[in-house]
């Protein structure tokens, strides 16, 4: 048109005209790019702008980026869920940390350990929440292979965690907890329980190496030293042996799978358990029994023979000559108990929480002259715990002391 114009009116004309088409071409795309910017700021795919049919493959091709694009979104976030979720739920404490050691997030054991909330302490510096000096050196540590044990006090429960820092991302650093309060109760009685059992065998040891030695540069000179030291050889030999004996009774247990379901006819086993402690006694003490004769219970008769021994024979060891062990066997509040009272020496109250630990004893040589070897109610607690059943303990000084065996009445057997 311009061509045709510029041959007609000149070339001014010609020119002038094609700048004027020129503009309204570029008017008419600037107000489709306007329309377009309009859109992409509030993108509706149900209304498209009428224009032509190339800027329609446009919307189109940009309506299909944006769907792919969003559904990359879609997979991306459902990872980093699933991400988020499986850090959550680890084992582990998981601290993520800035190059400036400020939180940017942390999982639930993490909140848990350290007492932290994530909404409340995100971009908080850690050693600002946690002012312990070796954790503050651990921290301003570089060496990336170290690890620090600490120490977590807390009003429900002191924790002992182990943690280590992992140089992630960029300039970032994973500080990873781990709880080992069960390992390190364990290693502490694992030492206790060396230290005791060495204590425990030095004594007897000593006493028949010292006689062995004796007859071994004086053969036989001495009749009534040798006769003493027989005596006393034998029955340290025993003293050992029933410490074997009950080391081997708790290894069982400890070990050993859920214990059968048999009806125990508890009133015969009780008699018997009396003709066993009447024989310890040798008529020295009263033994009283009152058991109900219909009252039957489930569970491993063996086990509770020994729980019941246990109890009945320390009675004898700790009454005084003459005294009076009253054996119960009955229904209280629909639970069948067994109790045993002494009138022995009693025991003081700091005492009566730690009677079931292993070699703990209130009277340490009066438990060696009665033959104990400490390990005797440290036997019950495990056979009751295999029973769902509890040890009660009520004792005051100088006027006995009373255990009790509260079975659950679930086991009650009506056979």
């Amino acid at each position: 048109m311009a061509g045709a114009f510029a041959l007609i009116w000149g070339t001014l004309v010609g020119l002038s005209t094609l700048c004027f088409l020129l503009f309204i071409a570029l008017w008419s795309e600037r107000q489709k790019l306007s329309l377009f910017d309009n859109w992409l700021n509030s993108p509706d795919r149900n209304r498209l702008p009428n224009l032509n049919p190339a800027w329609d493959r446009v919307f189109k091709s940009f309506i299909k980026i944006e769907k792919n694009q969003k559904a990359s979104e879609a997979e991306l976030n459902r990872a980093l869920t699933r991400f988020e979720q499986a850090a959550r739920a680890l084992p582990d404490a998981v601290i993520l940390l800035s190059n400036s050691r400020q939180i940017e997030w942390c999982n639930t054991k993490a909140e848990e350990y350290f007492q932290l909330e994530l909404d409340r302490d995100q971009g908080v510096q850690i050693d600002y929440l946690l002012r312990q000096p070796s954790f503050r050196a651990f921290m301003r540590s570089q060496d990336m292979a170290a690890s620090l044990s600490l120490r977590l006090p807390r009003p429900s429960i002191d924790r002992q965690v182990s943690m280590q820092m992992i140089p992630f991302g960029e300039e970032q650093t994973l500080l990873l907890a781990r709880d080992v309060t069960e390992r390190e109760q364990l290693e502490v009685t694992r030492r206790d329980f060396v230290a005791n059992i060495s204590h425990e065998l030095r004594t007897p040891l000593t006493v028949i190496q010292g006689f062995l030695e004796t007859f071994e540069d004086n053969p036989a000179e001495d009749t009534k030293l040798l006769t003493r030291g027989v005596k006393l050889m034998s029955d340290q030999s025993q003293r050992m042996n029933r410490l074997i004996t009950d080391l081997l009774a708790l290894s069982r247990l400890e070990t050993s799978d859920a214990p059968p379901q048999e009806v125990v006819h508890m009133s015969r086993l009780i008699e018997s358990v009396r003709v066993e402690a009447q024989a310890l006694s040798t008529e020295k003490h009263n033994i009283d029994v009152h058991a109900s004769a219909d009252l039957k219970i489930l569970g491993c008769e063996e086990e509770i023979r020994s729980a019941l021994s246990n109890l009945v024979s320390n009675a004898v060891r700790y009454s005084p000559k003459g005294g009076t062990i009253s054996i119960e066997w009955a229904l209280i509040d629909q639970d069948p108990v067994f109790s045993c009272q002494d009138q022995g020496v009693g025991i003081a109250p700091e005492h009566i929480s730690r009677l079931t630990e292993r070699f703990y004893r209130v009277d340490k040589s009066r438990s060696q002259e009665t033959g104990g070897t400490g390990l005797g109610l440290a036997i019950v607690k495990h056979i009751l715990n295999r029973h769902n059943a509890k040890l009660e303990i009520s004792s005051e000084p100088n006027k006995g002391s009373q255990f009790s065996i509260r079975f659950p009445k679930t086991i009650v057997s009506s056979k």
